[in-house]
């Protein structure tokens, strides 16, 4: 079946959809994105996801391309046209086509928007989940501002291929401080020495994760001792037990930091709990 994609309007065959080569998508990064989970059809965390993307919009200066409830019709369309029940929805939405120059168009200019929708394959994603994935640190070097789900992604590409590279399935960023602030891709948690739930505080260095915020939730409703606390690469590599968690993999065990073994080399039981309470609480 071709994959049906949304834009700007249409709802187009992916394989022929197109945007304006002076998108400034295209020219800038100039735009954010989002990217929902859906599981036997329903979008998870939806108001979370949406309540980010606004946040992503409004610090950018940039108009939503339509109200909450037409931008629902159309992931939900989406979906059903891709006919997708367990996968990955994708929005994203830039300040539009204009004539190339930094400064920001006039504002008539309307925003440019893209839907795509896909099936995860969840045989690859329990295998990791029980297998567990290795991590390779690395330097921050993104923007100033991560806490805006911007397009501009270069600095996580290229240290998301530095990781594949090393036969690892993620890089975790070290800044200056020796700190890690979070994944290419994912939010990073450890159980320190001490048993404590821990993942960096928000700040404009992290993104705020949205399954990141539920987690947190959880965890507390459970009395899981959990902290918004930084932890260096040696607490990282010292702990317990390492996760990793992102709206398509939700809760998945790390248990290997440059080439460290974590724990026992195993998922740990608190990982796994709390990615079995996330769905207890969220799905069901």
């Amino acid at each position: 079946m071709s994959r049906i994609a949304y834009v700007n309007g249409a709802y187009v065959r992916q394989s022929v959809a197109t945007v304006h080569i002076e998108d400034r998508g295209f020219q800038f990064a100039d735009g954010v994105y989002e990217v929902w989970s859906v599981h036997d059809g329903r979008l998870l965390d939806s108001d979370g996801h949406f309540a980010r993307l606004d946040r992503s919009l409004g610090e950018l200066q940039m108009q939503a391309p339509m109200a909450r409830p037409a931008l629902e019709a159309v992931l939900a369309e989406t979906l059903r046209r891709n006919r997708v029940r367990f996968g990955i929805l994708y929005l994203q939405i830039t300040r539009g086509t204009a004539p190339r120059d930094h400064a920001f168009p006039p504002p008539e200019i309307r925003p440019s928007i893209v839907v795509t929708a896909r099936p995860i394959d969840r045989r690859a994603l329990e295998a990791r989940v029980h297998a567990g994935v290795a991590v390779l640190t690395m330097p921050d070097i993104r923007w100033g501002r991560c806490d805006i789900k911007s397009v501009s992604l270069l600095p996580n590409v290229l240290a998301k291929q530095a990781a594949r590279e090393a036969h690892a399935f993620e890089a975790w960023l070290v800044d200056e401080g020796g700190l890690i602030t979070e994944g290419a891709s994912t939010t990073a948690w450890i159980v320190d020495a001490n048993g404590r739930l821990r993942t960096r505080k928000l700040g404009f260095d992290i993104l705020p994760g949205v399954t990141r915020a539920t987690l947190l939730r959880v965890a507390q409703e459970r009395q899981m001792p959990v902290f918004e606390e930084a932890f260096s690469v040696e607490e990282a590599k010292r702990a317990l037990e390492a996760f990793m968690s992102s709206a398509s993999g939700v809760v998945v065990p790390v248990v290997s930091i440059d080439g460290v073994q974590i724990g026992d080399g195993a998922p740990g039981p608190t990982t796994l709990a709390l990615r079995a309470a996330y769905f207890e609480g969220v799905v069901h």
